[in-house]
């Protein structure tokens, strides 16, 4: 049998995945390891979906994304991220992480390399590995609340760094860029002739904090924007199984995106983009109930570890809680997550997943009902 690529051998297990499918497993596991909003869709946008299948539009769309959910996505992202773009600039995707995918299908050559934070959500790496380039792991430490500091990200970059990536909300951290850190990291990748590819998923979901994207400080000229913005309704709306995103793009790349999107999905399937245009522009009780669930199992999370004197990162955003068990994890917490869900039968995705500095470190998701939360996270051995 012939071999596989090197570069395909060279890429991770997803430990997320892995503790999670072991969790699916145990019978009654809490599992609080894996990021899946567990709210029902509401009903226009089911109907939505359903519509476009009772009406046959089942043929190719424009590789773009059709019309209406490209203006939809350009108005929720004007809102969101207070930049003047059209639509001209969006292309509906298969989920983020086909956006990611495609963002750095055009950024990344063989060998160059690509700057991803550390903890930071492991297909940035494993997506660029899968294209032949290198990524590069820039520091966020406990100590500075795992904000990234400019020297340490410039201090890693070379002759052969060609994209900045960036995560805010934060997974796994929760943490959220403050405006004057991203200003300055656009000014950096300025500097540095850099793309920067901005995956801001959970931008819905913030806690008394503003969400800030890089676009804002990004130029709007051709030739001199460098900012892809990644966005989903897999996290804001629960369409997770449906598949569907935006890749916000500098102007001036509308071809070469076609050309991509093309080579990649062709385009996104139908039911799935009338079912995101619904979401859109329809009610949007379902956001302003899941950011109050989320906030809320933040808070009855958060009082359980400060009760056990477990540290832990105060969320800003999305529905995560970082929290450190080292005092019971002995230096190997990816194998102490395995121990802990036979043992105790609640699933945490092991810091190790995200990066070296998430060692002693777990990722609690937010999404679970209240019950199984508290149930999940009182389990935790407390800190002595």
């Amino acid at each position: 049998m012939p071999e596989l690529a090197p570069h395909v051998v060279d890429v991770p297990v997803n430990q997320i995945r892995e503790i999670t499918e072991a969790a699916w497993l145990v019978p009654d596991a809490v599992v609080l390891s894996i990021g899946e909003p567990g709210f029902p869709l509401p009903r226009h946008v089911l109907d939505a979906g359903m519509a476009c299948l009772d009406r046959d539009e089942t043929n190719y769309t424009p590789n773009a994304g059709i019309p209406a959910l490209r203006e939809a996505l350009a108005a929720r992202f004007r809102e969101q991220s207070g930049t003047d773009i059209g639509a001209d600039r969006v292309y509906v995707v298969a989920g983020a992480q086909q956006g990611l995918h495609m963002a750095m299908s055009l950024l990344l050559a063989p060998g160059d390399e690509i700057l991803v934070p550390n903890p930071g959500y492991p297909t940035f790496a494993m997506t660029s590995r899968l294209l032949h380039a290198v990524p590069v792991r820039y520091p966020l430490y406990p100590e500075y609340d795992f904000q990234p500091r400019i020297e340490d990200v410039e201090a890693l970059i070379t002759d052969r760094t060609r994209v900045l990536m960036l995560n805010s909300p934060s997974n796994p951290l929760g943490a959220v860029l403050a405006e004057d850190v991203t200003r300055q990291l656009v000014e950096l990748a300025q500097r540095h002739d850099l793309w920067i590819i901005s995956d801001e998923c959970y931008e819905a979901f913030t806690y008394d904090v503003p969400h800030v994207s890089p676009a804002r400080f990004d130029s709007d000229v051709p030739g001199q924007a460098r900012v892809f913005t990644s966005l989903t309704l897999s996290k804001t709306y629960g369409l997770t199984g449906l598949r569907i995103g935006g890749l916000v793009c500098p102007p001036g790349l509308e071809q070469r995106m076609n050309n991509v999107m093309e080579s990649i999905v062709s385009c996104v399937a139908s039911p799935s983009q009338y079912a995101a245009l619904a979401a859109l522009t329809g009610p949007q009780d379902y956001v302003v109930q899941a950011r109050a669930h989320y906030r809320a199992n933040r808070d009855a999370a958060s009082a359980i570890l400060r009760a056990k004197g477990i540290p832990f990162l105060s969320a800003q955003g999305a529905f995560y809680l970082w929290a450190d068990v080292s005092h019971v994890s002995g230096g190997d917490v990816r194998t102490w997550v395995r121990t802990f869900l036979a043992e105790a039968g609640v699933s945490f995705a092991p810091g190790t997943a995200f990066g070296s500095i998430g060692e002693g470190w777990i990722r609690i998701a937010l999404c679970s009902s209240p019950e199984g939360l508290v149930e999940g996270v009182s389990r935790l051995p407390a800190r002595c």
